[in-house]
């Protein structure tokens, strides 16, 4: 691959207030392009000032939604060093997500040198504050100007960066799960377990219905009785001694966040299954008192705990609205890990600078 090329702007923009950032509201001086057709193959990476994406009005993307993204973050620590958490695994899930969108993969150590070399160029926009970060958002999209439904002949990969606060405005407060009865998010054999526009776009109607609750939970698209993820998160059930995560069978997303909890639950030496959750089975985990406690995992939440879970007309309270025990301590150790405050004990940091 090329060297990259880093085109610095002229005109940089005023800082966001830390205590104010939100989440993805503000985007940093520069971003990070690369180009693929097929002669050339990836070619021509660049770093060049943040700024608008010219594009055929025929681009593929725009009409056969071509296209997949990511989500990872850089952190500041204490001493001011900035590192990435796990960062070959989001862009190995990147290119899962390229194979089942028939899009070319892309070389992951190459990925990690550009995102390196971004982020040191924008290593100011890394916020110091507690609970902020910077949001990183990789994505690669279809752009031959053609009409046709087969796979593009030319794409963009660019990666942008967000400087953020807590995803959920509460923080860490639990949050409350709206079960969604009727629409589907994804079926096995479909895309559910990539990263791609679409399998967001399709979540927008439930969630607008869901008024009241802060994330959509989806059950299966046949059966619509088995619990599979929330819109921006995995999900766990903490029922008697069992922690239990639904199984990856094609529809739910292979998160980053869920894999970590899981090898990091079983080093303590808890019992982690993998398997099918019925919401029948929830319910009743409820009722007869075995419900001990549930929360979300994902990059932008991390670790959020769950207090109170709607499905028709049954509401649910967990952990008496509070965050479990269990869940803080995760998301004490997760943190811990990627501010360099615990020990890396499973080598999952990259130091950027």
């Amino acid at each position: 691959m090329e060297e990259i090329k880093v085109t610095l702007t002229e005109t940089p923009k005023q800082k966001p207030a830390e205590d104010a950032l939100g989440f993805g509201k503000y985007f940093t001086d520069h971003m990070f392009m690369m180009d693929y057709n097929e002669e050339k193959g990836w070619h021509d990476p660049r770093i060049i000032p943040y700024g608008p994406i010219a594009l055929d009005p025929s681009a593929s993307v725009f009409h056969y939604a071509q296209e997949v993204f990511e989500g990872l973050k850089a952190y500041r620590t204490a001493d001011g060093t900035i590192q990435l958490f796990r960062p070959e695994e989001n862009f190995k899930r990147l290119n899962s997500s390229n194979d089942r969108l028939c899009i070319p993969q892309v070389d992951v150590d190459f990925c990690i040198k550009a995102l390196s070399k971004l982020i040191e160029v924008e290593k100011d926009w890394v916020p110091h504050a507690e609970g902020t970060s910077l949001y990183i958002r990789p994505f690669i999209f279809a752009c031959e100007p053609v009409l046709g439904v087969h796979p593009s002949k030319e794409y963009k990969f660019i990666i942008i960066l967000s400087p953020s606060g807590s995803y959920y405005a509460s923080g860490l407060a639990p949050v409350k799960i709206y079960v969604e009865p009727e629409y589907v998010r994804a079926v096995r054999g479909g895309t559910g377990f990539t990263k791609t526009g679409g399998n967001y776009a399709c979540s927008l109607k439930a969630q607008q219905e869901a008024k009241g609750y802060s994330q959509v939970l989806w059950l299966d698209g046949v059966e619509r009785k088995y619990i599979e993820e929330v819109g921006a998160m995995n999900v766990f059930f903490v029922i008697g001694d069992e922690v239990v995560t639904p199984a990856l069978l094609g529809s739910v997303l292979p998160g980053i966040t869920r894999k970590s909890c899981i090898e990091i639950l079983r080093s303590w030496g808890y019992t982690v299954n993998e398997r099918r959750l019925s919401i029948d089975e929830v319910e009743e985990a409820a009722k007869n008192g075995q419900l001990k406690e549930m929360f979300g995992t994902g990059t932008a939440a991390v670790v959020s705990p769950v207090g109170e879970l709607k499905y028709k007309d049954d509401v649910i309270e967990i952990s008496g609205g509070e965050i479990g025990e269990l869940t803080k301590r995760l998301y004490d150790e997760l943190t811990g890990i990627q501010l360099s405050k615990r020990e890396d004990r499973f080598g999952w940091i990259t130091k950027v600078c």
